[in-house]
């Protein structure tokens, strides 16, 4: 049986950046690691995944959660150093 783990470490993401996907989009995680799953695939879902990640900085900065923001900036940044379609 897998654990989560296993899948997190199959989807080629972070936890954090899964986290990111499901603040987003309003999801678990486990719903968020199967969507990342599949947009980390495709260069169109790479550059999705920047967005959100993106979004999700802006609406921590919006109600002053900057420490959140904080922790996001250096999610987005290590998805863009692993994720070069995303970076277009």
């Amino acid at each position: 049986m897998l654990t989560i783990q296993d899948c997190i470490e199959l989807s080629e993401l972070t936890e954090d950046e899964i986290l990111a996907i499901g603040e987003h989009e309003h999801m678990p995680e486990i719903v968020a690691l199967e969507l990342g799953n599949y947009l980390v695939h495709t260069s169109s879902g790479e550059k999705r995944i920047k967005r959100m990640i993106a979004d999700d900085i802006e609406a921590a900065r919006n109600r002053g959660d900057l420490k959140h923001a904080a922790t996001l900036r250096l999610t987005l940044k290590h998805f863009l150093q692993t994720h070069h379609h995303g970076a277009d």
